[in-house]
């Protein structure tokens, strides 16, 4: 049996996505019973040279649109990266999934070989899709995510491996 690369990327980045979500609920549910001002729990980072938690979930859905919109040759849509609140944020996740709801197998498979050239912040890069898929857009999507869940629960919000992972 083999894997299509949209059955590798899309249902993949929707699930991350959607823990995400649920992690960050949990986060403001936590924030709200504690009286903590949500604004101590975006900004909170794991070291003092990491992205806070606000932008771990900005790249992270930055890395799931914009990814499969080039596996797909899709044109997808850019957020301005103004969120503010835990609902802000769930909102940019939500806006997300609708966006990658709307590609169609057809758009990413076969797309195995097929060039994908970016924008890093420092060069352009280019690679087939197959290797962009699995090397690049999956280790970085569950970096960012992984790193938000670590963020929240390091400041005491009550995750486990359960939230991580999801529903099954």
């Amino acid at each position: 049996m083999t894997i299509s690369m949209y059955q590798a990327s899309v249902p993949a980045f929707i699930r991350a996505l959607n823990n995400l979500a649920a992690i960050l609920e949990k986060g403001a549910a936590h924030a709200q019973a504690r009286k903590i001002d949500e604004a101590v729990l975006l900004n909170s980072r794991l070291y003092v040279d990491m992205f806070p938690l606000t932008r771990q979930v900005q790249i992270a859905t930055d890395t799931a649109r914009s990814g499969a919109g080039r596996l797909a040759s899709a044109d997808f849509p850019t957020y301005e990266d103004k969120e503010a609140t835990f609902h802000d944020l769930v909102q940019r996740i939500r806006n997300t999934i609708a966006y990658l709801e709307s590609l169609k197998p057809a758009q990413i498979d076969g797309g195995e070989e097929k060039t994908i050239t970016w924008q890093t912040r420092s060069s352009s890069k280019s690679m087939p899709g197959l290797p962009y898929l699995m090397n690049h857009l999956l280790p970085n999507i569950h970096f960012h995510v992984t790193t938000a869940y670590a963020i929240l629960r390091h400041n005491g919000v009550e995750l486990g491996k359960k939230d991580y992972l999801g529903p099954t």
